[in-house]
């Protein structure tokens, strides 16, 4: 009986570290493509290099070089010739913004001549007719009557006050955005006066310098004094230039936007007579009077 020899056992092969990065192992084995290899292997075969052999091909890279030389020294020539150019187009442009600052500046002080020459003859012809320095003052200031032409505005709510939803006036905290509001009456006023009023009133309210207009619930106050719609401002001055200027300035444009979109109704009239009566009260809080009624200029 023959005998078997048992199988013999073979101990497994240990695993590589790296088995379980063999893309980063075949990377860094083969780091050269094949077909770049066999590129760069042919290449060497036939004798070729990267720089040109043949004196022909020698002299047009010379020549080539010599070009991109050339370009580029005439271009830091160029940029060394436009320097003095640049800084001389600089000076002449600083000085005549030196020029133009002069000229404004001496413009500004014939302003203020002027100016102070319209005052005093102002003062002149006030005192011609009988007036002193004194009714100058209150004039200005608003505690004396005053009458003359003028501009007359008329703002009233809409028909319909009660709004509608998701209106921009209703952000102002109003939910009725067909009424006038403190801030429309302001508006209205800083227009008067920038197109060139020399005094107003709201509803017989005269305002001066420290007048304020505010709402007070739905109630609109002049310096505190509660009004009722319609609204009607008056400006005196110049009635034609009083009306295209203020039609024409931001402030004539928003009423005109309370008319389209709101409904709010404005009656612009030009008058020959108006009579703005004097400011109720007026309080000094800073101001002194001169000892004598004279005193330096400053």
């Amino acid at each position: 009986m023959s005998q078997q020899h048992p199988a013999r056992s073979t101990a497994p092969r240990p695993a590589r570290p790296d088995a379980s990065m063999s893309l980063l192992t075949n990377v860094m084995e083969h780091s050269l493509d094949d077909g770049y290899a066999e590129a760069a292997a042919r290449r060497d075969a036939e004798g070729r290099a990267g720089l040109p052999r043949s004196l022909r091909a020698k002299l047009w890279l010379g020549v080539g070089l010599v070009l991109a030389a050339l370009v580029v020294t005439l271009g830091a020539a160029q940029a060394r010739h436009d320097a003095p150019t640049a800084a001389r187009e600089r000076a002449e442009l600083t000085d005549r913004i030196n020029t133009g600052t002069e000229e404004a500046d001496a413009l500004e002080e014939r302003v203020h001549d002027l100016r102070q020459d319209v005052a005093a003859m102002q003062r002149d012809a006030l005192e011609a007719d009988g007036g002193s320095r004194d009714d100058l003052v209150g004039l200005l200031a608003g505690a004396v009557p005053v009458s003359g032409p003028g501009l007359e505005v008329v703002v009233d709510d809409a028909e319909d006050t009660r709004g509608g939803a998701g209106s921009p006036r209703e952000t102002t905290g109003f939910s009725d955005t067909g009424r006038v509001r403190d801030r429309d009456l302001q508006l209205v006023v800083n227009g008067l006066w920038a197109a060139g009023a020399e005094a107003t009133s709201i509803n017989g309210q005269r305002l001066t310098s420290l007048s304020a207009i505010r709402a007070a619930g739905e109630a609109i106050l002049v310096d505190n004094r509660p009004l009722v719609p319609p609204y009607t401002v008056r400006a005196i001055g110049d009635p034609g230039q009083l009306r295209s200027r203020f039609e024409s300035s931001v402030d004539g444009q928003y009423l005109q936007v309370l008319e389209d979109n709101y409904g709010i109704r404005a009656r612009i009239t030009e008058q020959e007579r108006l009579r703005l009566p004097a400011a109720p009260s007026l309080t000094l809080r800073t101001a002194e009077p001169l000892p004598n009624g004279k005193g330096s200029n400053s």
